[in-house]
C-alpha cells in the first residue's frame, strides 16, 4: 500500500541531513508513489551515501580542492578558439577559458549568449530567425552596399531589396533612422537613399559614411553575431557573438529561465550574486568536461562558494581572495613579498598563525588533520 504525501514529508523532514538534501528528496517523492518498506529503503540508501560523502573533521579541504582543480587543469590544452563550422562562434575554451573564470574577469574575450527560446518560437524556424534577426545589430552594411559621389558631393546607399525585406525593414524607416541619429536630410529614390553633408566638403563626405556605418538600424547594440542552432531536442537554440544579457531577456519569445551568459560579472549584475556562483560552477564545470577531464562538483562549488562569499564576485589572485587573507606571511608568500612586509611593517600588524601557509613558512604543524588536535597530559596525583 502506497504512502500519502503527508506521511512521506513527515518522515524526511526528520532526518539527519541538510535542508538542500531533505528539498531534493520531497520533490522526487512528490510525483513518484512508494510503499512503507520502499521509503525505509530509500532513507538508508541515502544516510548511506551522505555519510560517505562527508569529509573528515580536521581534513584539508581548500588544499585538496586546489590539487583537485590544478592537476587536471595541467593537461589542459592552450588554444584559444574553437571553429565548429565556417558561419559559427569563435569560443575560448581550455586552459585561457579557465582562467578567465578564476580570475572573475570583467570582459572576457569572446562574450556570448545562449538564448533558449519559448515553446512557440523554439520549434519554428521561420519565429526563431525573426527573433534572431530582431536581437543581431543590423547596419547599413548588411542591408546594402554606399558609395560616394564626389562631384554632387553626395552619399549613396543602395538598399538590398531581399536584405531589408528579410528584416521587416522599409527604405522609408531606414532613412528616418538614419535622420533621427545624424539629423542629416535623406531622400529615399526608389532602393536608394542619398545623402549629403553640411557643409560640402571630401572630409565632411568620409566623416558622414563613417557616421551612417556606425548606426545600429536594428537589433541591440553589442550582438555582432547570431547563429541558429537545431539542437537533438528538435528545438532552435540561439546563440550570439557579444553579450548583452538584460535587454536580451526583455525580448517577446526569449525564455529567461534558460537563457544564459559565458560572461559571469553580467549575470551578477542582472540577477545577482546567487545567479553568478552558480554560473561559475556551471561555466568551470562545462570549460573541464569540454577538455575530457572529470573534477567533482563539490570542488568546483566550494571555489565559487569562497569567490562569492562576500556577496561579490572576486578573483583569485593578489587583487582578490589571496590578497584579502588575514595573515601577513600568507600575502606576502604569494605575490609582490617586499611590499606586504614593508606595509604590515608600518602598520604594525600581527599575524597569529592560523594558516597553513604561515606555519609552514616558520616551521610548526599546521593546524589540519593530526595537527588540528593537541594531547595534554595530565599530572598524576
Amino acid at each position: 500500500m502506497s504512502l500519502d504525501q503527508k506521511t512521506i514529508e513527515e518522515t524526511i523532514s526528520d532526518l539527519p541531513l541538510p535542508q538542500r538534501v531533505i528539498n531534493n528528496l520531497m520533490t522526487e517523492l512528490k510525483t513518484t508513489k512508494v510503499t512503507k518498506k520502499q521509503l525505509d529503503d530509500i532513507i538508508t540508501r541515502t544516510l548511506a551515501v551522505y555519510d560517505y560523502s562527508r569529509i573528515e573533521a580536521g581534513e584539508a579541504a581548500g588544499v585538496v580542492s586546489a590539487q583537485s582543480i590544478g592537476e587536471p587543469g595541467t593537461q589542459m590544452t592552450m588554444r584559444t578558439f574553437h571553429y565548429a563550422g565556417v558561419a559559427e562562434i569563435n569560443v575560448t575554451l581550455g586552459l585561457p577559458r579557465l582562467i578567465e573564470i578564476v580570475d572573475a574577469r570583467k570582459n572576457p574575450s569572446t562574450p556570448m549568449l545562449t538564448i533558449f527560446l519559448e515553446k512557440d518560437y523554439a520549434f519554428d524556424r521561420d519565429k526563431a530567425r525573426e527573433l534572431a534577426w530582431k536581437i543581431e545589430a543590423t547596419n547599413i552594411s548588411v542591408l546594402g552596399s554606399m558609395s560616394t559621389d564626389i562631384v554632387e558631393m553626395k552619399v549613396i546607399v543602395e538598399l538590398n531589396r531581399k536584405a531589408v525585406a528579410q528584416r521587416n525593414m522599409t527604405a522609408k524607416e531606414i532613412a528616418k533612422k538614419i535622420n533621427e541619429e545624424l539629423a542629416v536630410f535623406v531622400e529615399v529614390s526608389g532602393d536608394n537613399l542619398i545623402m549629403k553633408p553640411e557643409k560640402p566638403s571630401y572630409r565632411e563626405l568620409l566623416q558622414l559614411v563613417k557616421n551612417v556605418q556606425s548606426i545600429i538600424l536594428k537589433g541591440i547594440k553589442g550582438i555582432k553575431r547570431v547563429v541558429i542552432r537545431k539542437e537533438e531536442s528538435g528545438e532552435y537554440v540561439l546563440y550570439t557573438e557579444g553579450s548583452v544579457l538584460k535587454e536580451v531577456l526583455a525580448i517577446e519569445g526569449v525564455d529567461p529561465t534558460r537563457t544564459r551568459t559565458n560572461n559571469i560579472n553580467e549575470i551578477f549584475d542582472v540577477m545577482g550574486i546567487e545567479a553568478a556562483r552558480a554560473s561559475l560552477i556551471h561555466e568551470a564545470t562545462e570549460t573541464l568536461r569540454e577538455q575530457g577531464l572529470t573534477v567533482d562538483v563539490r570542488h568546483i562549488m566550494l571555489v565559487a562558494d569562497i569567490m562569492t562569499v562576500d556577496g561579490d564576485v572576486k578573483p583569485i589572485g593578489r587583487h582578490g581572495i589571496s590578497g584579502e587573507k588575514a595573515s601577513v606571511l600568507a600575502r606576502a608568500a604569494f605575490e609582490v613579498t617586499v611590499s606586504h612586509l614593508l606595509d604590515s611593517g608600518l602598520s604594525g600588524d600581527i599575524d597569529e598563525l592560523r594558516g597553513v601557509t604561515e606555519n609552514v613558512i616558520v616551521g610548526q604543524p599546521i593546524r589540519l588533520g593530526t595537527g588540528n588536535v593537541k594531547l595534554i597530559a595530565k599530572k598524576q596525583a
